[in-house]
């Protein structure tokens, strides 16, 4: 597992901005999962099998399963593979984080200001979940 604090801090003269209502909430969820599947299409030239993008309170959570290819899925099947995968993996996850972390931002006009990822390359999973500067969803 990977953690990472952003160095973000809070700007208190930012205005607040309005919470996504339940519709809000579920139609940003989805254009997020699109985001993500044409993400991974075109830098892995591979979509991940089942995306699911939760967007509670002041968390984003993205979950992906069925991520490997037909050759990471043999050398995954060892124990020295697994290790391999999982850390070649973790540096996919880490550019992913470089590479979008601005796009939520800018989406949801909040900053990330906790961030982790998890990969169980053995269980063809990952997960990325990052925590915002504000509540970004109304209760329900």
């Amino acid at each position: 597992m990977c953690t990472k604090k952003t160095n973000n801090l809070r700007n208190v003269n930012r205005p607040q901005t309005m919470k996504l209502n339940d519709q809000q909430r579920r139609q940003m969820q989805h254009k997020f999962k699109l985001y993500m599947e044409k993400y991974f299409k075109e830098k892995l030239n591979k979509g991940v099998d089942h995306t699911k993008i939760i967007l509670w309170g002041d968390m984003l959570i993205i979950r992906g399963e069925g991520f490997l290819t037909e050759p990471e899925k043999y050398i995954v099947a060892t124990e020295s593979g697994k290790d391999v995968v999982n850390a070649a993996r973790r540096q996919v996850a880490k550019q992913h984080s470089i590479d979008n972390i601005p796009y939520f931002e800018g989406e949801l006009k909040a900053k990330v200001i906790h961030q982790m990822y998890e990969i169980e390359a053995e269980n063809d999973f990952w997960m990325h979940a990052m925590v915002f500067d504000r509540v970004l969803t109304e209760s329900v």
